[in-house]
This record gives C-alpha cells, sequence and structure tokens, in this order.
C-alpha cells in the first residue's frame, strides 16, 4: 500500500482519528484519487468514531501499548546479528513508486493525508507532527522515516498536487488553519513543524503569526537563502523560454553544465549521498568481485533513469516555474518575520547541498534565532530526509526535541534506544571495546565475585555510584555490556554541559551536538529533580559523586575519590527503595599519562584565558561546596598515550534501602551509609588493582595473540582473565 492513509482530511484541521479508516493493497493505490478528494476549503468534518469505533480505538490503543512495553530478552545481545535498518522501512525507490501513483490522478487544492504506516501503531498521547514538503510537493518526502516516526507522533503530510498554483500566503493559512485547531484540542501538546526547503519556509512564516503557541520546528535547509542561491537566475531564463521548446526534467538532466542539471543531480546525489566516487569505492569494499560490482552498478544507473519520467511528471516545466516563484516569496516573506519567531528550532543542513547555501544559512538563522539549535550533515545533499544514512527519529531523540508536554521531561518523554540505534552505536565504539576488553565481575547475594554482571538487579530502581576515571572513558564500555549483558539500560547523569548550548562557541567548546548519543542512550543533566525523576520511573541510574573534579584529576591522583562532604544522593535513593550498588574500575594508568594537567596548564598564559572563558560560560555545580569538590574548572589535560592495557571493571554487593527507608530519614544515618558507600567504592578499586596484577592477559598484544589462536574468540568481553570466581573475604 502507498503510505497514505484513506483518512485524508481537509488542513482546515481535522484530526486524521477522527475520521474512518480504509486499508487497501498496493495495487489498490489507483483509488486515490477518491482517497485525496477532499478539498482544503470545501471539505466539511469527517464522521466521527461511534461507540463500537472508539472500543475499537481503545483496543488498538492497548495492544499497541503493551507490544511495546515488552521487550525481546537479550534483543541488544548480538550488536553485529541486529539488521542495520528496520525491516518495515522503506527506500528511495518507493518514494518514486509512491509518487508515481499519487499523481496519477492529481488534482484539487493542497490537503493533509496521514501515511498508513504511521497509523496504525500512534498511540493517542503523541505529538501531532505536520510535514511540509519540499519543491517535489508530494508530502511523500518523510517516507523512509514513516515507520519510526509513527511511534512517536500523529503524523500528517501536506501534498501540493502538480498543477495547484495556491500562493505562499495562502498556503501559510492553510498549515495555519490546522495548527491552531489542533492548538486548541490539545493546548497542552506541542505540535511539530517539519520542513523542508519551501516546507520551512512556511514553518517559519506560520511561527512568526503565532508566537505564543507551543511550536517545535525542524527545518532541513531552509530556503530562506534562496535569493543567495543558483536557483533564482532559473527564473527569467524559464519565463523567456518558449512554450514549445522542449523542456522538462529528463531533458534539463542530460544538459549536465546547466543550472537544471546540477538541480537534478543533487536529487538524485541522494541515492549516493552526491559522491559517485565513494559510492564506487563502497560497492567495492561492500560487493566483493569486480564482475559483480560492474552488474551492481549498471542496475542501479538503470534503476536511477527509471525515475527521471516520475521527476518530469512530479516537477514538469510550468510546475517547477511555479515552484520557483513560490521559494522566492517563500524567502521573502520567512526572513521579513523572524523576528516574531519565539518557536523552538532544529535545523538540519547539508555540506554538499549544491541547490541551496545551507551551511551559511543555518549560522545566520541560528544568530537570529533566540531557540535555536544545529545539526550538521557534511556528506549529504539537499533532500536530507532521502538518504539512506539520516535518521529523522534519531536526530529529534539526540537533540533532545522530543516532548509530549510544554517541557522535556526525562522520564515519560524518553524514547529508549531502538536495536538498529544501538547497533550503530556499537559500531562506532567497536575500536574502545577491542582496545579495552572490559573485564567485570559483579557481587551475588552471598557474597560471590563472579565475571561477568550476574549479580545486577534486574527490577530498578537501581543507582550504580563510581568511581569517574580520567575523562570518563570508563562509561562507553560500562553503559554498553549491561546493555547487551542485562538488557538493562543504565541512564547516566551527566553534567549539564551536555545539554545546555552555549551561544558564539569557540574553540575548545564542545558542540552540543558531539554529545547528541549520550541522549539517546538516555543520559541527563543532573539536578535534584531528574534525580528524583529516574527513582520514580524504577530506572538504573548511573551516579559520580566526583562529578569533572574526579574526571578531569591532576598528575597523582589516579583512583582517588573527590566527593563533597553531604550525602547528596541517598536520602532520595532510599525513599523510592533503590538498591545502591557501589563499583569501582581501574585501567586510565595503562592508557594514558597526565603530562599537563590544570596547575600546569594555568600556567601557560594563552591556556589560562581558554580556561577560565571556558569555566565561565558553564553552567555551576555546588556552588556552596568547599575544598577540592569546588574546583569546577572546564579544562581538558594533556596525555601521552600509552600501549593500551584493560579496564576492570567491580560491582560490589547491592545495598538494599527499601529495609532501611525509616531509619535513612535521619541525617546521620544518611551520613553513615554515604561513608560507607564511599568505602565500598574504594574497596572494589583496591581489589581490581590487586587481581589486574594476575591477568595473563592485562596487555593488548597478548589479547591480539590470544585471538589469533582462538579464532571463535572474538567479543572483547569475552576474553579469558584471571579466575572468573573468587570468594571475596570480608
Amino acid at each position: 500500500m502507498a503510505a497514505i492513509s484513506a483518512s485524508t482530511y481537509p488542513a482546515a484541521g481535522v484530526s486524521p482519528f477522527s475520521q474512518r479508516r480504509a486499508t487497501s493493497s498496493y495495487g489498490g493505490i489507483r483509488n486515490l484519487s477518491r482517497i485525496l478528494a477532499v478539498s482544503t476549503e470545501r471539505g466539511g468534518r469527517g464522521t466521527g468514531f461511534g461507540e463500537n469505533g472508539k472500543h475499537e480505538k481503545q483496543k488498538l490503543n492497548q495492544k499497541v501499548v503493551k507490544e511495546e512495553s515488552e521487550v525481546k530478552p537479550n534483543i541488544y545481545a548480538n550488536p553485529e546479528k541486529i539488521p542495520e535498518f528496520e525491516e518495515d522501512k522503506k527506500w528511495l525507490k518507493d518514494y518514486f513508486g509512491e509518487c508515481k501513483e499519487m499523481i496519477r490522478s492529481d488534482g484539487g487544492p493542497p490537503r493533509w493525508f496521514s501515511p498508513l504506516e504511521c497509523s496504525s501503531s500512534t498511540s493517542p498521547d503523541c505529538p501531532l507532527l505536520l510535514f511540509l514538503p519540499g519543491i517535489d510537493g508530494t508530502g511523500l518526502g518523510l517516507i523512509m522515516h514513516h515507520h519510526k516516526l509513527g511511534k512517536m507522533f500523529n503524523v500528517w503530510c501536506l501534498h501540493i498536487p502538480v498543477q495547484d498554483r495556491t500562493p505562499f500566503n495562502e498556503l501559510v493559512k492553510i498549515v495555519e488553519r490546522t495548527v491552531r485547531s489542533e492548538n486548541y484540542r490539545s493546548p497542552n501538546r506541542p505540535i511539530y513543524l517539519v520542513g523542508e526547503s519551501i516546507g520551512a519556509c512556511l514553518a517559519i512564516s506560520v511561527a512568526a503569526r503565532n508566537p505564543d503557541m507551543d511550536l517545535v520546528l525542524v527545518l532541513s535547509n531552509p530556503a530562506t537563502s534562496f535569493s543567495q542561491s543558483q536557483l533564482q537566475p532559473l527564473i527569467p531564463l524559464l519565463e523567456m523560454m518558449p512554450d514549445q521548446f522542449p523542456i522538462n526534467l529528463p531533458y534539463i538532466l542530460s544538459l549536465a553544465t546547466s543550472y537544471f542539471a546540477n538541480m537534478l543531480l543533487n536529487f538524485l546525489g541522494c541515492i549516493s549521498n552526491s559522491n559517485p566516487l565513494r559510492v564506487l569505492m563502497d560497492n567495492v569494499v561492500k560487493r566483493g568481485p569486480l564482475p559483480q560490482i560492474i552488474g551492481e552498478l549498471s542496475q542501479d544507473l538503470a534503476t536511477m533513469s527509471s525515475y527521471l519520467p516520475v521527476l518530469a511528471d512530479i516537477v514538469p516545466r510550468q510546475t517547477l516555474l511555479w515552484k520557483l516563484n513560490l521559494l522566492k516569496s517563500g524567502s521573502a516573506c520567512g526572513n521579513s518575520c523572524l523576528h516574531a519567531v519565539k518557536a523552538q528550532l532544529l535545523i538540519l543542513c547539508s555540506g554538499r547541498d549544491q541547490l541551496l547555501p545551507s551551511q551559511e544559512e543555518s549560522q545566520r538563522l541560528q544568530k537570529a534565532l533566540p531557540d535555536c539549535e544545529i545539526r550538521m550533515f557534511e556528506e549529504s545533499g539537499h533532500f536530507l530526509f532521502l538518504e539512506d544514512n539520516v535518521d529523522l527519529v534519531t536526530i529529534i531523540k539526540g537533540a533532545s526535541f522530543y516532548r509530549r508536554g510544554k517541557h522535556f521531561d526525562c522520564a515519560s518523554d524518553f524514547m529508549p534506544p531502538t536495536p538498529s540505534e544501538f547497533k550503530k552505536l556499537h559500531d562506532s565504539i567497536s575500536w574502545v571495546l577491542t582496545a579495552t576488553s572490559p573485564v567485570m565481575l559483579s557481587t551475588l547475594e552471598d557474597g560471590k565475585v563472579v565475571r561477568g554482571l550476574a549479580g545486577i538487579p534486574s527490577e530498578g530502581p537501581v543507582l550504580f555510584v563510581g568511581y569517574h576515571m580520567l575523562m570518563g572513558f570508563e562509561v562507553i564500555p560500562l553503559v554498553a555490556q549491561i546493555m547487551m549483558e542485562r538488557n538493562i539500560l543504565v541512564r547516566g547523569i551527566a553534567h549539564p554541559a551536555m545539554f545546555v548550548r552555549v551561544k558564539d562557541r569557540r574553540p575548545p567548546e564542545p558542540e552540543l551536538s558531539d554529545f547528541d548519543v549520550i541522549r539517546v542512550m538516555g543520559a541527563v543533566p543532573v539536578s535534584a529533580a531528574n534525580f528524583y525523576k529516574l527513582m520514580s520511573s524504577k530506572s538504573h541510574a548511573l551516579l559520580y559523586p566526583g562529578g569533572v573534579r574526579e574526571a578531569l584529576h591532576r598528575k597523582g591522583e589516579e583512583y582517588k575519590l573527590f566527593w563533597p562532604d553531604k550525602s547528596e544522593f541517598v536520602r532520595m535513593a532510599a525513599r523510592f527503595g533503590a538498591k545502591i550498588i557501589p563499583f569501582g574500575v581501574v585501567g586510565e594508568d595503562d592508557f594514558a599519562e597526565i603530562i599537563l594537567d590544570y596547575n600546569d596548564l594555568m600556567k601557560i598564559p594563552w591556556r589560562r584565558e581558554e580556561i577560565e572563558r571556558v569555566t565561565s560560560r558553564t553552567a555551576k555545580l555546588r556552588t556552596d561546596a568547599s575544598g577540592e569538590i569546588a574546583n569546577q574548572q572546564m579544562h581538558i589535560p594533556w596525555v601521552l598515550p600509552k600501549f593500551p592495557g584493560r579496564f576492570y571493571y567491580f560491582f560490589g554487593k547491592p545495598i538494599l534501602t527499601e529495609e532501611m527507608k525509616v531509619e535513612l530519614r535521619e541525617k546521620k544515618k544518611c551520613d553513615e551509609m554515604y561513608l560507607h558507600i564511599k568505602s565500598e567504592v574504594e574497596g572494589c578499586i583496591d581489589f581490581l588493582k590487586n587481581k589486574r596484577e594476575k591477568d595473563p592477559y592485562r596487555n593488548l598484544l597478548s589479547r591480539v595473540l590470544y585471538q589469533a589462536s582462538h579464532p571463535g574468540s572474538t567479543s572483547p568481553f569475552h576474553l579469558p582473565s584471571f579466575r572468573a570466581t573468587i570468594l571475596k573475604l570480608r
């Protein structure tokens, strides 16, 4: 079935859930003219659900919630075997195939439709997402993302027929009516406007006209830069050409030196990320023998050539001229009202956009708009949403832009990483896991220490409290292995600097996008409110009381704890009966040696100024603390790498606070428990420092030789170490 629901509805704001749904096979798309025949101006309200319909809808929603809450055991156990893409993901060929069917009997004014693959799994409390298309106008630009968006949003797509000539200001009114209507229905829920090129101008204009409305804008390569693009000179050229001139997109594609050709090549470049040479090399690497490579490349070229007639139908000459004028008026309108935009914005810009100067424009918009973030895609072309390696859902989650209410809630709004998202993370850190070959020990209820994580409780709330190694390098293997071995997501409580964008960022201040992966994995900024939410939602949380001071320690301070005097976390954990797991980790001294620490860097004038500037622009924590823990200067120590050794983790016996709720209300008892946990962490570190001396595979070379002689031992987590089962004596 083409990705279109039978419940099309007028742009005046009729909910897709207020009309009857009908399903049909892919071949049934020929009835699309009837399905999409509701006018944006003349259409009335659709027939609502009857009582039976309401019950069916409730059953459907209950089934969806139940299915989503049931997590398959060991779903993350073998990242290598997880498919790179979900089974129900659609591809570029599906986009052209469904465009072909959609425009076959295309007519009437602009209107909304809901993709079927989105409507079948959407929960009723999900926010509304309105997709505003780019120059193609089909509304199918998110077809490769429908399968994932439908689990988080109610997705409506705006379809602008090929022969439609609705001016830009009228398109703004159509979208605005829908936004206002849906905001009236759900005033406490945000509305997402996802716009591409001209659609981004529509989103900006609507947001400017409704500054008090809770809107979230996700804009891909906004066309507000049209006046600076190579497209604008095409308008007078097309206007001067006689009607008899045989110009259409396939014809234009043959004019390899023309502006038109660049536009189409950029469009078709989304198949190959606009880099044919890189595609050829990828084929050489991935596809094997040369005859097979040539055959598959020939097939790809034949497939691309089959798209040309569809492109000609989507944007014929007169429509192309109209769309270029629409871009011109939309750009002017969007730029004229930027000052009035108060909405939350996420701009996605491509590094290889040959149609618009998107990189420069994103920087300009970020300076002009008060709440704007940028995500850069260096190797992508203009049509970002049609590229295989771009995942809109992951981008939204990584930027912490997904919320169901007025403000982001780290508990209720968090969406766990999908298997494919975890696979991408695992693939990106596989070299870290190989280099560190982590040894993880845990403690069972009887006090026995075993290799593996059998001692980690499955049911939350659980609070891991431990030592923060240099630069926090131990976090990656810890979270990954617990996810793979126990199917448990550990949510880190991190420094606010990883979540707050700094205006006018200058090196060495990191880009906010550098921390997207930790947000996808569930990290939250440290605060009492977020700690409360994690514990109340029975999460597995990771806390480092030593924080920045411990992770950016000085020379000779390896494995020294810098904890505050106050028992900050004990009472909150006990309030929810959390299981507290003290743990230690060692290995940093086998990987790097600090050659210039904070004290050394402060003696260098330009480095001192840099550290002071970065520290002053970073969120302050523990402002009322004294001593070393208050020393929170943000700096990067200079280190000398060593030949890799190994990381060792030891999780102590869980401390059950459920039975101590009453007594831990007293400050004295809390302080005693706090000191006991600190002592346990120090004991875990000492235990590991002693035991690693007996590990014959502590050195990377010895592990490589072992793997060479044991071909089946590929996982870095399962390489041998010291004796796996030990009775810990106290």
